[in-house]
């Protein structure tokens, strides 16, 4: 048996449109998951997405649904089993990143950024772990940051909202371990993707050993490991190049 096949399982992917969600969707279809690409706007980024993984004979869905509404979060839970089956897989991937200095951030900026990245992946998780708890068998990936480590260059809010995400993680892990669930995190530093190409020159003074952006299908690659792995739980997968050792 392939050690990682993920043939029968059902993935949820949010914001599975584009860059790393969308790699990581692709990357669970060649597996043999079934893929649910979450898109809250992007419908189009989205089909394409899912265009593409049936092309190359995989099973998709687009789910459309705003994260950090908790109905929103319950009716794309629905809509994927209805589609495909019950949710088997947690990819809590969708986020946003406002650069912004310490003067700059308000209270009102602060909550935003950690209810789109922490509070989504908690509302997420809630939805789909009953399903996953009763068949005693799920995976909660979180992709977070080395923004939670490093201290980050995009904002206060930024770091702080990954680093929630892999405390949560480690949480649930804590608590599931008897139920099959697995929970964990994929920490990528300086991948090549949108927000990156935001960042300005004085924001990327600093660069990997390796000497090279990551690529998200990298960053894919390491998920689809914490997938099929039904051992690994309460741990960060750094994908940083080398930058630094945890």
């Amino acid at each position: 048996m392939d050690a990682m096949d993920l043939t029968g399982r059902v993935a949820l992917v949010t914001g599975g449109g584009r860059g790393i969600g969308a790699a990581i969707s692709r990357a669970l279809a060649e597996a043999g998951a079934a893929v649910a690409v979450n898109y809250v706007s992007n419908a189009d980024a989205a089909g394409e997405t899912v265009a593409t993984i049936e092309a190359a004979g995989g099973r998709a869905t687009a789910v459309q649904g705003d994260v950090t509404v908790n109905d929103d979060v319950v009716r794309m839970v629905g809509a994927t089993q209805t589609a495909l089956g019950p949710v088997d897989i947690l990819v809590a991937n969708a986020g946003i990143g406002i650069r912004q200095s310490i003067e700059e951030t308000t209270e009102a900026d602060f909550n935003h950024v950690l209810q789109a990245n922490l509070t989504s992946a908690f509302l997420c998780s809630q939805a789909v772990l009953p399903g996953m708890q009763e068949r005693k068998w799920g995976r909660l990936i979180y992709i977070t940051s080395g923004a939670a480590h490093n201290g980050g260059r995009v904002g206060l809010h930024y770091s702080a909202s990954k680093g929630g995400m892999e405390a949560l993680a480690r949480a649930y892990a804590l608590r599931l371990v008897d139920d099959g669930v697995t929970a964990n995190s994929v920490s990528p530093v300086l991948i090549r993707t949108d927000m990156t190409a935001t960042a300005t020159p004085e924001q990327q003074v600093f660069s990997p050993p390796m000497g090279r952006m990551g690529h998200v299908d990298e960053v894919a690659m390491a998920t689809v490991m914490l997938a099929a792995n039904g051992y690994m739980t309460g741990q960060t997968v750094h994908m940083n190049g080398g930058l630094y050792f945890t």
